[in-house]
């Protein structure tokens, strides 16, 4: 038998895998979340991303929809609360939901995310109550704020969506709806013509629009007491 002229590696020398753990797993699932949005959101690739098979995951995470409430908390760490004892409540409310907007906003699969995942942890926690300590300060009554709570969050989470898209398909997309509104017979539908710029105004930078929606949710619930 003719020996072969090339060296043999031994397995020892590589670099061993780190440990496989709940926190190694919602890492590598928020990055692939960030870098692929809702499609690297599988348990087969997370597994291949860090060279297991996918039944390994199971033994830490019941199953996909789990693993998303941990992966929104993780990415819940990043939001920054201001301090409540600068400003008003209403001005502390409104600045906490802002950072949660612009969170979601700059990592488009979380804002997906979302939507559809009630997330488990201490970051989601925080959030939480960081908001409804903000509605007490405003003597919001305890149902009142419990449901605003969510009223609050999904609208953060919608807008930030919907401006994610805008942003992934480019202008056309808003350009074609901004077409068909203003193009629209005025006999047919007169108060769409005559509306045509304020359907679209208000969604600039400033974010008016938003903080006007935050604004019609607080008054909705600072009227609807409910015991």
């Amino acid at each position: 038998m003719r020996k072969s002229n090339q060296p043999i590696i031994s397995r020892r020398a590589r670099p061993a895998k780190e440990p496989l753990s709940i926190e190694l797993i919602v890492e590598t699932a928020y990055a692939l979340l960030k870098e692929e949005g809702m499609s690297g959101m599988s348990m087969r690739k997370v597994a291949k991303a860090l060279d297991t098979g996918p039944s390994s995951l199971y033994v830490y995470v019941k199953n996909l929809q789990e693993l998303s409430a941990y992966v929104m908390d993780y990415g819940l760490s990043q939001v920054v609360l201001p301090d409540p004892g600068e400003n008003t409540w209403k001005q502390s409310l409104f600045e906490a939901l802002d950072a949660y907007l612009m969170l979601l906003y700059e990592h488009p699969g979380l804002a997906e995310l979302s939507l559809t995942t009630i997330p488990i942890g201490t970051n989601s926690l925080r959030l939480s109550e960081f908001i409804l300590s903000r509605l007490q300060e405003g003597e919001v009554t305890s149902r009142s704020a419990a449901w605003g709570l969510d009223l609050f969050l999904f609208y953060v989470s919608s807008v930030a969506f919907e401006k994610a898209s805008w942003r992934k398909n480019g202008d056309d997309q808003i350009s074609t709806l901004k077409t068909s509104f203003q193009s629209a017979d005025p006999l047919r539908y007169p108060l769409i013509a005559s509306l045509k710029e304020e359907l679209f105004s208000g969604n600039t930078d400033s974010n008016e629009r938003f903080r006007w929606g935050l604004e019609v949710i607080l008054q909705g619930i600072l009227s609807t007491r409910l015991s």
